[in-house]
């Protein structure tokens, strides 16, 4: 059986890891190509777009995939909807690995948005020195923010021509420690965090960090997800599949 796993996070690499040593599997992992040096998954990799529906249902059909895995980063909803339409088109049985979104809890000092620019409006004469942790795709919708001082972390740096706002870049990959967190936040006085709700444990210790420090969140909720079957741990997509295997 071949599976396509639509990946670029650390679930679908621990997925990948597990159904490698699954008898009768045969995995490929896509990664969107938008990271420099990327985690590299065990099995057969490609990297790049499809080209929207027609693309990558072309390429199930080609590559004779049997089911299809969508892993990718809870924000990365393009790829998502493609997916669920292409997997329709050719009749390929198809899955979502959403892990769970964090959840407020007694302590935290969140103010909820619907997008990227929201959470950028929500800074204005609030904030003064932020921690800036969405992505290096996004800083253009923060740049005319002259007057507020971003620390913005990322895993690559942005290009050359990239509108930035002013501060500075800190290029690292997580999983990231409480203890790391912390002295970030105390090291450069932040007084906000800008975060996607992208759940999981690999960048969870910065909310902990801001609510042990008492400092506010702007937290950019989820966009809709597409409709289908859907799990929320690796394990259950484990399950799914060796279903899959055996029917």
């Amino acid at each position: 059986m071949r599976v396509l796993i639509l990946g670029g996070t650390g679930d679908a690499a621990e997925l990948a890891a597990k159904l490698a040593s699954m008898e009768g599997v045969e995995i490929i992992t896509s990664l969107a190509g938008r990271t420099r040096q990327p985690l590299v998954p065990l099995g057969d990799l490609r990297v790049g777009g499809f080209g929207g529906v027609a693309g990558l249902a072309s390429y199930l059909e080609v590559m004779q995939i049997d089911l299809l895995i969508d892993a990718t980063h809870p924000f990365a909803t393009q790829i998502s909807w493609n997916a669920v339409d292409a997997a329709t088109k050719v009749g390929v049985p198809h899955l979502m690995l959403i892990r769970p979104p964090w959840e407020k809890v007694s302590g935290d000092r969140w103010i909820e948005v619907d997008s990227v620019t929201a959470a950028a409006a929500a800074l204005q004469n609030q904030s003064r020195r932020v921690f800036l942790t969405v992505g290096r795709q996004e800083l253009a919708a923060f740049a005319h923010l002259k007057e507020i001082w971003f620390l913005m972390r990322m895993i690559d740096p942005p290009t050359p021509d990239a509108l930035v706002p002013p501060g500075m870049l800190l290029c690292d990959r997580g999983p990231f420690t409480l203890n790391n967190e912390r002295e970030i936040l105390i090291h450069h006085n932040i007084d906000t965090i800008v975060s996607k709700n992208s759940g999981g444990d690999a960048t969870y210790a910065k909310i902990i960090a801001a609510r042990e420090l008492e400092v506010k969140v702007v937290m950019v909720n989820r966009p809709a997800t597409p409709p289908g079957d859907y799990v929320t741990h690796v394990d259950g997509a484990l399950a799914w599949i060796f279903d899959k295997l055996h029917e």
